[in-house]
């Protein structure tokens, strides 16, 4: 246990200084910093001013081609980049003039440039493959060190574009084939699938269990991710096996709190409630466990990130934003009783599928004179580890909701899903 916990303290440590380096290397003038809407004051709270959806999707336009989906309305919208591995950037529940939800990084768009380690374009959904780290990693070369100059995200998961199969209004379907080898030297040859529909009022409805949004207006979309084995090999543990891994980035702001409801019991059965040690354990008023949920804060301001084991997470998590009257929702297929999801920790490990299934990430400031990468907030989720035999598929399938209205409509749905009230939530860290 100690070494995991010099693994995890290395590689925030690590992590910290690649960042450090790249936004150090990014000058933003005056007038990229209002575009963006963020600014970071002395006190370490970060203020946001929201872009509107038709003014991030334009602006992405110049760059990109982006694939829109509309329901009925015409007012619930999401804008897919194609060349972005398909990637949900944004969303809006108000059409045009709405929120833009996801966390766009303008300043990389407008540099037209290619950063070796990884593209962080940002998007409130982006398709990415696990482990990061390991005896089976991904992003490491066999025999390297688990050390950031050796450290790549591929290119596949960065940079490549998916093709896009067929689309219609609602729905969007993207292919892609692929071949990565590991740590371990296995190569693994799959096939990628990625479903984007977006979601009626209706729809939003029945997944949610609630019988109305009321007066709320909302946007939601699910999307299925299937990979398939298409080599001439099985994939076994022995050799390192991949996941599925959904992550998302969204706007932040000095109210919001990510909420991730967890299975209680005890730890000598089920292990920690959450794992807050990626970065150095977080502060007690950033991150309060409560009976059956987990309050965690979403606003940028303060560079952190927490982990549910399988035996610990449900299948779902979220955030509210209490003053804006925002509520976040994610809802991923969950199986009963898997338990092996792959460990992504930079070092030779002794329990490889012994990873995390939800993640949520808030950003900050790395030090003193320093800003942040976003900021930005994220949620993720993975799927169990994929033991393949050839010509078998895994699928992991996440729901993203965006609900804005006032308290009355929003607390009967919040507390159907997490199992709290809004008045817990904004109580939370007190």
């Amino acid at each position: 246990m100690k070494n995991i916990k010099k693994s995890k303290i290395l590689k925030a440590t690590i992590l910290l200084f690649w960042i450090i380096a790249i936004t150090s290397c990014t000058t933003k003038k005056k007038s990229e910093k209002e575009k963006l809407g963020t600014d970071l004051s002395q006190d370490n709270k970060t203020t946001v001013t929201y872009s509107s959806y038709g003014n991030d999707t334009a602006f992405m336009k110049e760059h990109t081609v982006i694939l829109e989906l509309t329901d009925a309305s015409r007012e619930s919208k999401i804008a897919i980049s194609p060349a972005l591995q398909a990637r949900v950037m944004t969303s809006s529940a108000k059409g045009p003039n709405g929120r833009s939800y996801g966390w766009i990084n303008r300043a990389l768009f407008n540099s037209k440039d290619t950063l070796k380690n990884i593209n962080v374009y940002g998007g409130e959904e982006r398709f990415w493959l696990g482990p990061e780290g390991g005896q089976y990693s991904l992003f490491f070369k066999k025999g390297t060190a688990f050390t950031l100059d050796n450290w790549f995200t591929p290119r596949l998961i960065d940079v490549e574009p998916f093709e896009l199969k067929n689309s219609s209004t609602t729905k969007a379907v993207f292919t892609k084939n692929a071949r990565l080898t590991n740590y371990a030297g296995f190569e693994f040859d799959f096939g990628i699938e990625r479903e984007i529909m977006i979601l009626s009022a209706n729809e939003i409805s029945n997944e949610l269990g609630i019988d109305t949004l009321g007066t709320a207006k909302a946007v939601a979309y699910k999307t299925t991710n299937i990979v398939t084995n298409t080599g001439q090999q099985d994939w076994k543990k022995e050799t390192g096996l991949l996941s599925i891994w959904l992550l998302g980035m969204f706007n932040p702001s000095p109210k919001t709190t990510i909420v991730i409801p967890y299975i209680p019991g005890e730890e000598n059965e089920l292990g920690k409630v959450v794992n807050d040690n990626y970065f150095g354990k977080v502060p007690g008023e950033r991150l309060v466990v409560k009976d059956k949920v987990i309050y965690f804060s979403g606003d940028g301001a303060y560079r952190s990130k927490i982990g549910l084991s399988p035996r610990r997470a449900k299948n779902s998590a979220g955030s509210y934003d209490t003053e804006n009257g925002i509520l976040t929702i994610l809802k991923y297929n969950k199986p009963e009783g898997v338990t092996s999801y792959v460990n992504s920790m930079w070092e030779i490990q002794d329990q490889p599928y012994a990873g995390d299934v939800i993640n949520s990430y808030n950003d900050g400031v790395p030090s003193l004179g320093e800003k942040p990468l976003g900021p930005f907030y994220e949620l993720e989720t993975s799927s169990p580890a994929l033991a393949l035999k050839t010509g078998e598929t895994g699928t992991h399938i996440q729901y993203t909701f965006h609900i804005e209205g006032d308290e009355l409509t929003l607390n009967p749905i919040i507390k159907k899903v997490f199992g709290v009230s809004i008045k817990d939530i904004k109580n939370a860290f007190n």
